[in-house]
């Protein structure tokens, strides 16, 4: 019997042991988490558990009984050491060596830190794990001022939340708009303005270069001298991909474990998905590293169809979302390169669809508030279209009549 260790018990390790039963895998499944709980859904953290929308039970992307059922061996807190890819076997923490036939890397990443003394300190915060979000809800209290340090979606996020809970939050951001990173100028804009209507102290184009105090932070110092005083300290700026294990096997990294469209690396019996995976896409055409769920999910299944001796190639349009107050945002296609922009809809009214063109073709859709919008967007970045502006524009005509 075939055995196949899958390293990483998150969103795309579970996914690669479901898909692999799904696709009649009769062989031996062996899914590794470092964390001491099953596999969870990280999006929620940052949004409706770290409000209390939600308890720590419905995290959880199935119960843990479920995986005996399909007769998958979860192993939680326990940590890969090294990949022995000569001898196809891992060797575990507690020193236990474990056979494999084929091998899946979903190790995900890890929260950037910032390289300031004081980021230890224990009102500093990071948002990627459930533990980390365990010690942040026990400090979060009305009226406490919240320093957030990052302006992309998971410092939005976490602002969001910090609002709706009455803490005092300033949001610091080194560029000079929001989401500079992932989000054209418009959308930027409009988000800026949101988050000022509701309260957040919005600092851009502000580096911070110290972090003071005691045994808590209590100061943050901006580059231009400007002192925030805090009582928590959120740290968003980044995920850095878990390359280590990897790497020390001799695998071939680059901004991630380098695979190609099957998810194969550069060793035969060793796939790799998700947050940690820098992909040959072929919708793109091109190589890139993504941080969604969608993206986990899709290139799980790619990984155990090639397990399986199948060949489906990764071609998924990338997309993501972001919930922020009462604002859902639906996201398709990357717009980075776009030469022109089409936006339907009111953003006064917070219903709108920011369409992205290059060279006439459409590449990518921002919508909030418009789940319609959005739907009929994928099809049409798929598609690669050439769409009509003045029909992207026109709310009186329907959008999807310009689907082929």
């Amino acid at each position: 019997m075939s055995t196949t260790v899958i390293i990483g018990a998150g969103q795309a390790g579970n996914d690669i042991a479901t898909s692999l039963r799904s696709l009649k895998y009769e062989g031996r499944i062996v899914l590794i988490g470092d964390e001491p709980f099953a596999p969870y859904r990280r999006p929620p953290l940052s949004k409706a558990y770290l409000s209390g929308d939600i308890p720590e039970d419905k995290l959880y992307i199935k119960p843990r009984d479920a995986y005996p059922k399909h007769d998958i061996e979860l192993r939680t807190g326990c940590q890969v050491t090294a990949i022995d890819r000569e001898a196809h076997t891992v060797t575990l923490s507690d020193g236990e060596s474990l056979g494999y036939d084929k091998l899946a890397l979903a190790t995900g990443g890890h929260a950037r830190r910032i390289p300031l003394d004081g980021a230890d300190k224990p009102n500093v915060h990071y948002i990627r794990t459930l533990d980390d979000i365990r010690r942040l809800k026990e400090q979060f209290g009305a009226g406490k001022r919240l320093v957030i340090i990052g302006g992309g979606y998971i410092g939005l996020e976490a602002a969001a939340v910090g609002i709706k809970q009455s803490l005092d939050v300033t949001l610091v951001e080194a560029m000079p708009r929001l989401l500079a990173r992932v989000a054209g100028p418009e959308l930027s804009s409009y988000y800026e303005k949101a988050h000022r209507a509701h309260g957040v102290d919005i600092r851009l184009g502000a580096g911070v270069t110290a972090l003071e105090g005691g045994d808590t932070v209590e100061t943050v110092v901006l580059q231009d001298g400007t002192r925030l005083p805090a009582d928590i300290v959120i740290v968003g700026i980044g995920l850095i991909p878990n390359t280590e294990l990897a790497e020390a096997a001799g695998i071939a990294c680059d901004n991630g474990v380098l695979v190609d469209l099957y998810t194969q690396t550069s060793d035969p019996d060793i796939v790799a998905a998700g947050d940690c995976t820098n992909h040959d896409n072929g919708f793109l055409g091109r190589r890139v590293r993504l941080e969604s769920v969608p993206n986990a999910s899709e290139q799980a299944r790619v990984a155990a169809a090639t397990i399986c001796g199948q060949r489906t190639p990764y071609a998924a349009v990338p997309w993501f979302w972001s919930d922020q107050y009462d604002l859902k945002l639906q996201i398709v296609g990357l717009s980075q390169g776009f030469d022109d922009v089409v936006i339907r809809g009111s953003m006064d009214e917070n219903s709108f669809a920011a369409f992205y063109l290059r060279d006439g073709v459409l590449i990518a859709v921002d919508a909030v508030n418009r789940p319609r919008d959005f739907m009929v967007g994928k099809k049409l970045v798929a598609a690669k279209m050439r769409p009509d502006k003045a029909v992207l524009a026109d709310e009186s005509v329907e959008l999807k009549t310009l689907l082929p």
